[in-house]
């Protein structure tokens, strides 16, 4: 069957309830905000993901791969069109809640061989089909091999109060930041701007503001050859011990072990 449009595309697939379809794409595909019946793992390779979803943008790095589960409106963009894209739909009849929560997580050796094997398989597959069970494989072994979810997340907002400062902290992210100079910057107490943060995004100014560095220092880990001592420098750290520190937080990993995996 030829697919001309997104719409079009979506659509084959949640027709075929018991059918999984493997998507390999070099560049990405890309989709309006949409939802499907089916369970999403994407796995791209070499490359830097942003899933938008509730509000948020979760960041995929290399060596990762997404979950996202049926039901749940989303879109996705990439930004190195060198990325490979792959992408498999199953059904979920499974109760395990893992399958109802958007993860991202660490690809380890055995998932990364199986998403590997995935290459010589494309498009539909349904039940007669001899890779129909390696499939399924592949899904049941997810709760069992996924424990370190990444907390890479950014809340978004169109509150205009809030973007200009947003914006403001992106743009300056290796100064040293507070909620005293920001409130200062832009006249607005601090006490006032605490609330919005916690209004709009559901979380404190400094906790935004110590992801927003996390999920910098990934994009600068894949997209340039700054060691870690100057990936800390330009995300806003004076050392290397209090980075590591708040890398590890959210990735439960050093970075040195992090820019190991992703490589």
């Amino acid at each position: 069957m030829e697919i001309k449009s997104s719409e079009e595309y979506l659509l084959y697939i949640d027709q075929k309830p018991d059918a999984i379809f493997v998507v390999h794409d070099k560049v990405e595909r890309r989709f309006p905000v949409h939802k499907h019946t089916k369970g999403q793992l994407t796995y791209v390779d070499g490359g830097i993901a942003y899933v938008h979803f509730e509000g948020k943008i979760l960041v995929v790095p290399a060596r990762h791969y997404l979950w996202i589960p049926p039901g749940l409106l989303h879109f996705l963009t990439i930004r190195s069109t060198a990325a490979a894209i792959r992408t498999l739909y199953f059904s979920t009849e499974s109760e395990d809640p893992f399958y109802s929560k958007m993860g991202i997580y660490p690809v380890e050796n055995l998932l990364h061989e199986m998403l590997l094997f995935t290459e010589r398989i494309n498009w539909e597959v349904d039940k007669d089909n001899k890779h129909y069970s390696f499939l399924k494989a592949l899904l049941f072994l997810l709760p069992e091999i996924s424990h370190n979810i990444l907390h890479t997340v950014l809340p978004v907002t169109k509150n205009e109060r809030l973007v200009p400062i947003l914006r403001y902290l992106e743009a300056n992210i290796s100064s040293e930041l507070s909620l005293a100079s920001i409130s200062k910057e832009f006249a607005i107490s601090e006490r006032t701007l605490s609330r919005i943060f916690q209004a709009e995004l559901s979380i404190s100014f400094l906790q935004y503001l110590k992801q927003l560095r996390m999920v910098r220092a990934v994009e600068m880990m894949l997209q340039t050859g700054l060691t870690l001592s100057e990936i800390a420098y330009e995300t806003g750290y004076q050392s290397i011990s209090a980075f590591s520190n708040t890398f590890y937080q959210l990735t439960k990993m050093r970075p040195s072990q992090f820019a190991m995996s992703i490589k």
